[in-house]
């Protein structure tokens, strides 16, 4: 299992929402290229980058953040705000490695299902964030985590099979920034009914043995951002889980 770290921007500042509340803000005084110097320095491999601002209103806003940190050793993968074939055709040609489509893989499944065919699905990963109903059922949530859907992860999951759908990241928003520990049950059951899916399993990373609790159950990566930002995970445990 590989770590790809996070860093998620908003106004241009590296900051961690708590359960996906932009309200519960915590705004780090390392800026985004000290982070990401850091992250080099370790030799990571791949980074998460989320443009939060383009989450929340639909477009890219830190666009150019985004692309000085494409054109560097490490590969990126970049979500938030990803709602059009421009922009992920505009990402991908500026050193993009991998493009991270969310809402509109909930809303607009005809036209992502073409992007994942024309551009190759190892470029482009869906991101279905859920929040569990009383049932344990994983309902998809949109728009910056901020409008709930009555689609759940299986049903959409499902629909992108025939079009090669192969990486799949997948929030438990409840879990997100609260270094609570990662929902091993939700992702041990994605990885039961879809094991050919590379997942990726966010939200609640607080320890090195979330990690291995995670690899244990066969998942493809986890990403983490508070519980390496606040130091809960060493240097040694990054480098380890890198491949470094």
């Amino acid at each position: 299992m590989l770590l790809i770290p996070s860093i998620d921007l908003r106004n241009g500042r590296c900051v961690r929402l708590l359960r996906g509340d932009f309200a519960a803000e915590t705004v780090y005084e390392r800026s985004p290229t000290q982070v990401f110097e850091d992250y080099r320095k370790l030799g990571v491999s791949w980074l998460h980058l989320v443009d939060l601002d383009g989450a929340r209103d639909g477009r890219l806003a830190n666009r150019d953040a985004i692309l000085s940190f494409a054109t560097n050793a490490i590969k990126v993968q970049v979500g938030g705000g990803v709602r059009s074939i421009g922009v992920v055709q505009d990402l991908l040609e500026a050193g993009v490695a991998r493009v991270v489509v969310g809402s509109a893989a909930v809303e607009a499944p005809l036209e992502v299902a073409a992007w994942l065919q024309r551009f190759g699905a190892e470029r482009v990963c869906l991101a279905f964030d859920v929040r569990l109903d009383q049932t344990g059922r994983p309902l998809l949530q949109t728009r910056g985590w901020r409008e709930a859907t009555s689609v759940d992860l299986w049903s959409a999951v499902e629909r992108y099979l025939p079009f090669g759908l192969r990486h799949v990241l997948c929030t438990d928003i409840d879990r997100d920034g609260a270094l609570q520990g990662p929902n091993v049950t939700l992702y041990g059951e994605c990885q039961q009914r879809f094991p050919d899916i590379l997942w990726q399993a966010s939200g609640g990373v607080s320890h090195a043995r979330d990690l291995a609790a995670l690899a244990d159950i066969g998942v493809a990566a986890a990403i983490s951002g508070k519980a390496l930002l606040d130091g809960h995970i060493d240097d040694a445990e990054i480098r380890r889980w890198t491949g470094n």
